[in-house]
């Protein structure tokens, strides 16, 4: 018989065994630190917003892997059908993007594709740097020509594999008009979705159409149809949708939002980017999450701040950007300027830009009076 002092002892070892046991236990199955999932940030605008300026202010940031109208891949695989229609297919691509799964382009793409046959490629700096070009340093400030010149060669799958690297996720697309298709990607787990919604005055946005008319033909026609596209109206029936779709974009995002929308939309003025360009990146980089570097903002002032006219589709070089922003003043007869405040009235009130009344107030308006509230 054992004595009671052993007995004893064998019950303490015998708890500090089970005490040991169950610590183990929960150090292995206990809570790990978790990874921070990638933001997604979609830029949402439309033709000659401004919109490509904007996505480099993201594209530019060595956190962020961006993609300037990847659905542009799939309206012209399947330009015989309406934007509507095609709302669908370019919602898929866009989350395949955002999760960084590329083989969605085999849809759309030669099976020999290379990394450079992926639309305006060369304007993502992360496509221009390290995995998917060894030329450059992540942390420089790239332009599309020298990354063109140097990093077209290297094969499609760098896209995913340099995707994979990133933080931040962005995609500027001009070919959403409507928010609510966005919801299942708002809502979807596996996404941390923000939403950037970018306008222009719509007759700073109607003159520089005019201007490259030409390079938005097939696209005019998929938002109209080619028939309300010809003729002395058809650019006003286009700009008629344009206003349209952001007056309801602007409503659904903004007013009596569903709560998956709350502190994921953001509304921008263009014209509020360029007359103070490091508070509203700024701005936007709160949003979207990011730290607005030194480096950073002394390229935001630079490239607003050059002497470019701006007059190419996609031209994304230094310029006058305030200047440019109102060239409209000068250059569109006051009978156009009434057309396009007609078809656009609704996006002009709600966004804050003041109606011309006369060809006088046109030519005397001081730029200021068109800035006289701050819609942010």
């Amino acid at each position: 018989m054992m004595k009671p002092r052993r007995v004893q002892m064998l019950l303490i070892l015998a708890v500090l065994s089970c005490l040991l046991i169950h610590f183990l236990l929960c150090s292995n199955n206990g809570p790990k630190e978790k990874k921070h999932s990638p933001v997604h940030i979609l830029i949402l605008s439309s033709w000659r917003s401004g919109s490509s300026f904007t996505g480099q202010i993201f594209s530019q940031h060595p956190s962020v892997f961006y993609l300037m109208e990847p659905a542009w891949h799939v309206w012209v695989t399947m330009y015989q059908n309406s934007a509507k229609v095609l709302h669908m297919a370019v919602r898929d691509l866009v989350r395949s993007v955002f999760l960084c799964d590329m083989s969605v382009f085999d849809a759309y793409m030669s099976s020999q594709k290379k990394k450079s046959d992926l639309f305006q490629w060369e304007t993502s700096r992360a496509l221009c740097s390290p995995p998917a070009c060894d030329s450059f340093s992540r942390s420089d400030i790239i332009t599309a020509g020298n990354c063109r010149t140097i990093c077209g060669k290297y094969p499609f799958s760098k896209v995913e594999e340099a995707c994979k690297t990133y933080s931040h996720v962005a995609v500027k697309e001009v070919r959403f008009f409507d928010l609510k298709v966005l919801y299942p990607l708002l809502t979807d787990p596996s996404l941390n979705l923000k939403i950037i919604h970018l306008v222009r005055d719509p007759r700073a946005v109607f003159r520089s159409r005019e201007n490259t008319m030409a390079d938005l033909k097939r696209d005019s026609n998929i938002v109209v149809g080619s028939q309300r596209t010809a003729g002395e109206m058809g650019p006003y029936n286009t700009m008629q949708v344009i206003c349209k779709s952001h007056v309801e974009i602007y409503q659904a995002g903004s007013q009596a939002i569903p709560s998956f929308l709350k502190d994921r939309y953001l509304l921008v003025r263009y014209e509020d980017i360029v007359r103070d360009p490091l508070a509203r990146a700024a701005q936007m980089y709160r949003f979207a999450e990011l730290h607005f570097t030194p480096e950073l903002q002394k390229w935001v002032h630079n490239i607003t701040h050059g002497k470019g006219q701006g007059a190419q589709a996609f031209d994304i070089g230094s310029r006058d950007a305030l200047r440019v922003s109102q060239a409209w003043r000068k250059t569109i007869p006051f009978q156009k300027i009434e057309k396009v405040q007609n078809v656009c009235k609704d996006a002009m009130d709600l966004l804050g830009y003041r109606l011309v009344q006369s060809e006088e107030e046109q030519k005397n308006m001081l730029l200021d009076l068109l800035f006289a509230q701050n819609y942010s």
